[in-house]
């Protein structure tokens, strides 16, 4: 299907509908990287140059060969101690303490189907849609192999890759750093594109040419972070939406990370994803091994929108689980910026009543319902329900809720834990406190040590019995501080207790997600700190950002859309002035900016006008008839929000037969000049109507030339155009 072996040139080819990746044994068993790219034919070895390079030494295996040197040849898994000097993507500390491993191959398998992770989040597919190879490389002065897992997935373009490290000396090793993926390109001249911000103002889109040295991003945090992305792209300087060539590294993972891009002595590209080398040491003992988290891989020949269409499909389809993946997300109504802590049952349900008469799905009850959960300061850990402040059980408001004709969600925030809480007065070695020293303090909590079996079961269980006391359809998971002061005193090493905790909130998620299969799961960490593609395996959708405000959602939301799908993005219209930022926005520009993502209000009801009510039932009506279409549709960026005069962008349906335009101007002056907005990936020269006016386009126009943006009086006006092909 997608990958070959050819047994004379000893490559190993896996291609995709429209691309191809190989690599070779070479004559010293050194698996080297030959080619990334659009699809093609044939071996690719003549990519390789040998050189008397120098300073770059030679293995002893090429005896009086100067010109053959790791230092200069491109590698799938470089490590350190061949004489290699880059950046490695694997550094294993050996029993005799030394720091060197020479991987050479042993075998390779290939099998249909995709490859699973235990305990790690990974893309999945079935035997017919995927194929998986396997190489085995070993390092013959430790016992360490390492596996190398590839998975294709044809139709999607998208191959994905992980490692696992098997020790099989008599020694304890310990593994300094790994980064499951490393693209070493011979040449090119490249731009690195990362995702930079902080808490409510996450994932801004940055590009920045690959220079010497090294570039470098990642969080030491935790979590995958506000700070940085863990998805990147690599793209030719010339590469825009449309045109060129760009690769793209997204990391199936939630914790610690970093990705690095640099350019070589030689004017050689590496690129690599892995896990974050600060605080990571992870010992392995003696028939141990080590499974490192997946990178989803993904290129493009037509530039960023096609690259992003690929990893949109390959998130929503084979990494999203359950019965809302590809669904429609119920229109929810959630408490939070509605009344704080400061609720009671009867207030809720008034709430919930405004909710039902403008056609809102579901009721979701924030923070503040446990406990003595009256402020940030005390309560969490206590996963009781505060019946005296509800004035009723859980059971009975929920029936409440549901035969109003809404479903019920609730928030809750299991890894965390106040010090003014029964939970720590009775286990306060369960959060991460440093012995002897003061523990940093975040949003007035610590964290749980969910490295730990025996806390993750508490607290599992302790939401298990919330969660079962009446018909509760959706989650709200939330994570309100980055990690500091790791120490568990049950490890055997601190450097590993990063990662089990990770894999300890993967176990809590699994047993969740298997237990109740019906529960809506929505991510959140201060909104948009923990947004990847790993707690999308568990919640597929995840709050975007803390910051509802409608024109830095323009940026938030454009810097989101390059690697993940529109249907994980949670957006909602909030108050005006917005809460976060005291802007004055329309209610239209609000609803239109969150009707790109899944869709809900965060704001009393009790304080609208009947106007304001009346278009609030008009926007339902909107975004539940072209629902489908921005959940499902090709997704294209028709500006650049941080630049332009307006945020504009576009879901087409993949048959081409209709495409909603949404756009929001931003920048308003006297006398405006006209902005031209182009329409993309409808059919050539085709006829396309659209809906409201009536009026018929020439596609090849639309695309070519665009039509004009309307000059209306007002800030932040939003527009919305409905196109269908005419058949």
């Amino acid at each position: 299907m997608g990958i070959l072996y050819d047994k004379q040139k000893k490559t190993i080819t896996l291609h995709t509908k429209n691309t191809t990746y190989q690599m070779q044994i070479d004559r010293y068993g050194f698996l080297l990287h030959l080619y990334y790219g659009k699809r093609a034919e044939g071996c690719m070895d003549y990519l390789l140059t040998f050189y008397d390079r120098g300073f770059s030494g030679n293995p002893y295996d090429a005896g009086n060969d100067k010109t053959y040197s790791m230092d200069s040849l491109p590698q799938e898994f470089p490590s350190l101690g061949t004489g290699d000097y880059r950046n490695p993507a694997c550094i294993i500390k050996n029993a005799d303490l030394t720091y060197c491993s020479d991987f050479r191959y042993v075998s390779h398998s290939i099998k249909d189907g995709k490859y699973a992770l235990q305990g790690l989040p990974a893309v999945y597919a079935a035997d017919e849609e995927a194929q998986t190879l396997e190489v085995v490389l070993a390092d013959s002065g430790s016992g360490v192999k390492a596996v190398l897992l590839y998975g294709v997935l044809p139709k999607y373009d998208i191959i994905t890759r992980s490692v696992k490290l098997i020790n099989g000396n008599s020694g304890r090793i310990t593994v300094k750093k790994l980064a499951p993926a490393c693209l070493d390109m011979v040449g090119g001249e490249y731009d690195f594109i990362t995702f930079y911000g902080r808490h409510a103002m996450e994932r801004n889109y940055q590009r920045m040419p690959v220079g010497h040295g090294v570039s470098k991003i990642g969080s030491l945090r935790g979590s995958s972070s506000h700070q940085y992305n863990p998805a990147v792209i690599l793209a030719d300087h010339e590469t825009t939406e449309d045109t060129g060539s760009c690769y793209a590294m997204a990391f199936v993972y939630s914790g610690g990370f970093q990705s690095e891009a640099g350019r070589d002595q030689y004017y050689q590209t590496r690129l690599m994803m892995g896990l974050s080398e600060e605080q990571f040491a992870y010992p392995l003992q003696q028939g141990e091994e080590f499974q490192s988290p997946e990178v989803i891989m993904s290129y493009s020949s037509e530039g960023l929108s096609k690259l992003s269409q690929n990893l949109h499909r390959c998130m929503r389809t084979h990494l999203c689980r359950g019965k809302y993946k590809e669904a429609v997300r119920p229109i929810l109504l959630n408490s939070w910026e509605a009344s704080y802590f400061d609720f009671t049952g009867e207030s809720l349900l008034k709430l919930a009543g405004q909710a039902v008469e403008l056609g809102i799905d579901m009721f979701v009850m924030d923070d503040g319902w446990f406990g003595e959960r009256d402020s940030e300061f005390r309560g969490l850990g206590d996963w009781k329900v505060n019946e005296k402040k509800l004035g009723c059980t859980l059971g009975e408001l929920i029936g409440k809720i549901n035969d109003m004709g809404m479903k019920f969600g609730i928030w809750i925030e299991p890894e965390m834990v106040n010090e003014d809480s029964d939970l720590y007065r009775e286990h306060p070695d369960w959060a991460f406190v440093i012995p002897g020293r003061r523990p940093n303090r975040s949003r007035h909590q610590l964290v749980l040590d969910f490295s730990r079996k025996e806390v993750v079961d508490h607290i599992f269980d302790s939401i298990c019995s919330v969660l079962d006391q009446g018909n509760v359809e959706y989650v709200k998971w939330d994570m309100n501080r980055s990690i500091a002061d790791v120490y568990s005193a049950t490890a055997d090493s601190q450097g590993r207790v990063l990662h089990d905790y990770v894999l300890g909130l993967y176990d809590f998620l699994e047993r969740l997600v298997n237990r109740y299969p019906d529960i809506l799961i929505e991510g959140c960490s201060g909104g948009g700190g923990r947004f990847d593609a790993g707690m999308l395996y568990y919640t597929p959708q995840i709050w975007c950002s803390d910051n509802t405000d409608a024109i830095d959602r323009l940026e938030i939301q454009y810097g989101t859309s390059f690697i993940y799908p529109v249907s994980s993005v949670g957006a909602h219209v909030s108050a005006s002035p917005n809460h976060q930022t005291g802007r004055i926005t329309p209610l239209k520009t609000r609803g239109v900016v969150a009707m790109a993502g899944t869709f809900g209000y965060e704001l009393d009801l009790n304080e609208l006008s009947s106007a304001e009510k009346d278009e609030i039932r008009e926007q339902i009506t909107q975004y539940r008839k072209f629902a489908k279409l921005i959940q499902q549709g090709l997704y294209y960026r028709l500006t650049n929000p941080q630049t332009a005069n307006e945020g504009a962008w576009e879901f087409v349906s993949e048959d081409r037969r209709e495409a909603l335009v949404q756009a929001v101007s931003i920048k308003k002056h006297a006398n405006m000049t006209v902005d031209y907005i182009k329409v993309r990936g409808l059919e050539e020269n085709t006829i396309y109507r659209e809906t409201e006016s009536g009026k018929l386009y020439n596609s090849t126009v639309l695309m070519e030339s665009g039509f004009p943006m309307p000059i209306m009086d007002g800030e932040y006006q939003a527009y919305q155009w409905h196109f269908v092909r005419e058949d």
